[in-house]
């Protein structure tokens, strides 16, 4: 092999220096031009004149209006499904509560594909638009499911489940076909949303930076004042006035929702897919397979490839010491090809370069962080469906001598309640107070979020099992607000886990990963639905009664023992924080190169003194 093929290691670094001043490098977003009646064309030119194509604030009201919409349509009825389908469908508890496990778990998992093809193919608009318009039809069937008196059993002759007639094989497909284009939907709609709205502010400008970070605000400040709306409104509808009218809002909504998105088209930046990840993932991992026997000398990453970095949207990471066995992916051969620039390998399932490895490298030092996002998931998963079997055995009644009760589906809101008024308090008062003592841009550390969040789940349980085994002695009689306590902690530990954990990926996973990061989040939301189904049907059969007496799950949950179910998940959640806890020890935060640093004022690294000084809160 002659020496033009073979990377010259000093080269690299000079050519990588001027890197962020290069003005040829394609700005691959879609946009209208300047003029008002210009339609949406794919630009490219220079870093500047890609910046006008950003609308910013512009675009927010189609964005943040569709997601309001959406999930004003659709989170009410999905918290509320278990009401239907135990009270129209005349399922049992159990099997209606591991179906809903397996739909959730499904729509999560969909999040997966639906941003393997966004980033792969078709971008985030498209799916984005595919994924509304197929949710506006799963809540179209779902309210004919209702509305129709051939889609769903007749009503009961008797209170007793038994005495009721079963469903038809046609009643069961038109709600499976609703769950179906719900499931296309959410796989559409998930991954996409938070990063689309990314995608409308320059990241490279301190406007565009703030824009963003205001974004993510009022992102989960609409999102949780739809959820409150919804969980109030529409449930009352569905509750007590009937459920075709209860149903049929919400699809409106779900149509006014595409309505909105589709208004702002003329206004949005696309950026164009630039292949999937996954593939880029298979390489290192096929490179680094075929050279498992080479042996790397200690501290020989000099020797690695690692041509210049081209991409101004992409930041350069930095060389990582972990998972050192996927290096060897990165080391050249005489048998690895170069092309004549010297920079591009010819075979590059032979040979990848560093900035290849350490995106793959990213990934596995997430899993661990996610799998115990996981157990946390499992643990409250459970908590929202049976909070619900628990209010309907309870007196509801908002006052002893009011006729008015509050829906059993509704309680919902008190956890959203905790999640709107804290994040406030928790930007303008608690962040401060702690940066004082910490240094950290952030007050703790993204990990230490989340670490909080988990060791509230442990609380939130303990706490459930006391009040379950309050309303067990009491019986129907015991107020509704014993309720609330334990809502009001998981909206709490849902303001530090989950947002902290929705974070750290969209921080720690590279640009081009975005909607990746997004999908990851509810894969592992995914898991934990199949597991929580899982979960409850071991623990149904695992606490049967030989002598026919009811198991701890009953369906009368006066006869069952949810309270131990509540403590069983407790012990989980506390083996889980200390897993954790030795995951977050051990994990080091992404840091970009230096030149990336040097056209990019975010430094991933969060260690106090470095996130203090060059942090941009997000």
């Amino acid at each position: 092999m002659d020496d033009a093929n073979k990377p010259q290691r000093p080269q690299q670094q000079e050519e990588q220096k001027p890197m962020s001043e290069d003005k040829t490098t394609m700005m691959k977003v879609l946009s209208e031009d300047g003029g008002g009646e210009a339609e949406p064309s794919w630009e490219s030119g220079d870093g500047d004149a890609a910046d006008h194509n950003h609308r910013g604030w512009k675009a927010m009201p189609y964005v943040i209006g569709n997601e309001t919409f959406e999930k004003l349509g659709t989170i009410g009825t999905l918290s509320n499904l278990l009401v239907y389908l135990t009270t129209i469908y005349h399922m049992p508890s159990v099997k209606a509560a591991t179906l809903l496990n397996v739909f959730s778990g499904t729509s999560n998992l969909a999040t997966v594909f639906g941003a393997y093809i966004s980033d792969t193919y078709l971008g985030r608009y498209i799916i984005i638009t595919v994924g509304t318009v197929s949710s506006f039809i799963g809540m179209l069937i779902l309210t004919l499911t209702a509305a129709l008196h051939s889609l769903h059993p007749p009503t009961c002759s008797s209170s007793k489940v038994k005495q009721c007639q079963g469903l038809t094989d046609s009643q069961i497909a038109a709600l499976l076909v609703s769950f179906f284009f719900l499931v296309v939907g959410a796989g559409g709609i998930r991954p996409c949303n938070l990063a689309f709205g990314a995608d409308q502010f320059d990241p490279r400008t301190a406007d565009g930076r703030r824009g963003i970070a205001s974004f993510f605000n009022r992102y989960y400040f609409t999102f949780t004042i739809a959820i409150m709306i919804s969980a109030t409104v529409i449930i009352y509808l569905q509750s007590y006035v009937n459920w075709a009218l209860g149903l049929a809002v919400p699809a409106a909504l779900m149509g006014l929702s595409c309505a909105v998105f589709i208004m702002g088209t003329r206004l949005y930046v696309r950026v164009r897919p630039e292949g999937s990840p996954f593939t880029s993932f298979a390489q290192v991992l096929v490179a680094a397979t075929r050279k498992r026997h080479l042996r790397q000398a200690l501290g020989a990453e000099a020797e690695l490839f690692d041509p210049p970095h081209k991409s101004k949207l992409v930041s350069k990471l930095a060389y990582t010491n972990q998972f050192t066995c996927l290096d060897k992916a990165a080391m050249w051969t005489p048998k690895d090809l170069l092309s004549a620039d010297g920079k591009t390998p010819v075979h590059p399932w032979r040979l990848c370069t560093v900035q290849q490895v350490e995106e793959v490298k990213c990934l596995a030092r997430i899993i661990p962080v996610w799998s115990a996002g996981i157990v946390y998931s499992v643990v409250l998963t459970q908590l929202g469906t049976y909070v619900v079997l628990q209010a309907a055995q309870t007196d509801r009644r908002i006052s002893k001598s009011s006729g008015f009760q509050i829906p059993q589906g509704s309680f919902i809101i008190f956890q959203m309640l905790a999640l709107t008024l804290w994040i406030p308090m928790y930007d303008r008062f608690v962040v401060p107070a702690l940066r004082r003592f910490t240094g950290c841009e952030g007050g703790i550390t993204l990990l230490q979020r989340i670490g909080v969040g988990l060791v509230l789940s442990v609380v939130t349980m303990l706490v459930s099992a006391a009040v379950e085994r309050r309303r067990r002695r009491i019986g129907s009689l015991m107020p509704w607000f014993w309720l609330v306590p334990q809502q009001l902690l998981a909206g709490l530990s849902e303001a530090f886990g989950a947002i902290g954990q929705i974070e750290f990926y969209y921080r720690q996973f590279p640009e081009n990963m975005r909607s990746v990061a997004g999908a990851v989040s509810f894969l592992g939301i995914a898991v934990a639905s199949y597991a929580s189904g899982l979960m409850v049907t071991v623990v149904h059969r695992a606490t049967r009664r030989r002598d026919g007496r009811p198991d701890w799950l009953a369906q009368d949950l006066d006869e069952g023992r949810v309270d131990l179910f509540y403590l069983v998940k407790a012990a989980l959640a506390g083996v889980n924080v200390v897993y954790f806890v030795a995951c977050a020890r051990w994990y080091k935060f992404k840091r970009s190169g230096e030149d990336a640093l040097a056209s990019d004022d975010v430094d991933l690294d969060e260690s106090p003194e470095k996130a203090a000084n060059n942090m941009t809160p997000v």
